[in-house]
C-alpha cells in the first residue's frame, strides 16, 4: 500500500474537529465509548445523571491529552434534553456524533415486575433515547450530517430470562434504528446500533455474582471470555467516522461469538 492510500485509510477513521455527545458517559460502557471517540480526534460531551462520575470521565479523557466536558442530565426529563443539546450547539456550533448508550436494567421475573419499574425502564431506554435522538436530529439536519449510535443488545435478538421489560425495549431500540435510518438517509445521516454481549459493568453486575453462573457463560461463549470496553472501541469509532458513510440502519453484534453458536 502507497503513502497515499494508506494516508486516505487512516483517515477514514479519523475524528478530529468533531463533537460527539455519549449519553450515560459516567461509567461502563458509555465511558469507554467517550474515551474511544476522543482518542480518535473527537471532542467528546461526556453525559450523565451523575454529574461527578460524568466528570470522572471528562478528567480521564482530558489526562490523555483529548478535549472533553461534562453535563449532567436526566434524559427522563425531556426539557433538560432539550436545554443541554442546544448548551451543546451553542458552545460547539455543531453536533457530528451521538451515541445514544443511556440505559438501566433492573432484572426480574413477570409476576415480580412493578408498574414502575417498568415505566423506569421504558423512560430511559427507549423514551429517553428517542427523544435524545430526536434533539441531535434538529441540529444534524442543519449542518446536513451526522452519526447517531444506539445501544442495542443481546436482548434486541434473543430473549434473556428475567429480562421482559429490558428486552421488549431493546428490540424497539433495533427498530428504532431501522426506521430512524430510513427517514434521515436524505439528510446525509447514519443510523446505526451496536449490540453488546456479555460485558462486566456495574449494570449487569448481577448476573456475575455466582461463580458458576459465571462460568457458564464464559463457557458459552465461543471467545472464552467476557467483553471489555476496549473490545468495543473499534466498533464506535468505525460507526462515528467516514468509513461507515454507506453504512445505516444496522445493529452490529459485539458478542465473542455468542449469537453465532
Amino acid at each position: 500500500m502507497t503513502r497515499s492510500r494508506c494516508s486516505m485509510v487512516k483517515s477514514l477513521f479519523d475524528l478530529t474537529g468533531k463533537v460527539a455527545l455519549v449519553t450515560g458517559a459516567g461509567q461502563g460502557l458509555g465511558r469507554g465509548y467517550a474515551r474511544a471517540l476522543a482518542g480518535a480526534g473527537a471532542s467528546v460531551v461526556c453525559l450523565d445523571k451523575d454529574l461527578v462520575t460524568a466528570r470522572q470521565t471528562m478528567d480521564i479523557i482530558n489526562q490523555e491529552s483529548a478535549l472533553a466536558d461534562a453535563v449532567q442530565c436526566d434524559i427522563t426529563d425531556l426539557a433538560s434534553i432539550k436545554e443541554v443539546l442546544k448548551g451543546l450547539a451553542d458552545r460547539y456550533g455543531r453536533l457530528d456524533i451521538l451515541v445514544n448508550n443511556a440505559g438501566v436494567e433492573i432484572a426480574e421475573e413477570i409476576l415480580d415486575v412493578t408498574p414502575e419499574h417498568y415505566d423506569r425502564i421504558m423512560a430511559v431506554n427507549l423514551k429517553g433515547l428517542f427523544f435524545v435522538a430526536q434533539e441531535a436530529v434538529r441540529y444534524m439536519i442543519a449542518q446536513k450530517s451526522g452519526k447517531i449510535i444506539n445501544q442495542g443488545s443481546l436482548g434486541s435478538f434473543i430473549g434473556l430470562s428475567g429480562s421482559s421489560v429490558y428486552c421488549a425495549t431493546k428490540g424497539g431500540v433495533l427498530q428504532f434504528t431501522k426506521t430512524l435510518s430510513i427517514e434521515l438517509a436524505k439528510h446525509n445521516i447514519q443510523v446505526n446500533a451496536i449490540a453488546p454481549g456479555y460485558f462486566r459493568t456495574g449494570m449487569t453486575e448481577p448476573f456475575f455474582q455466582d461463580p458458576a453462573h459465571r462460568k457458564w457463560i464464559e463457557e458459552r461463549i465461543p471467545a472464552g471470555r467476557i467483553g471489555t470496553a476496549d473490545d468495543l472501541a473499534g466498533t464506535v469509532v468505525f460507526l462515528a467516522g467516514r468509513a461507515s458513510d454507506y453504512i445505516t440502519g444496522q445493529t452490529i453484534v459485539v458478542d465473542g461469538g455468542w449469537l453465532a453458536g
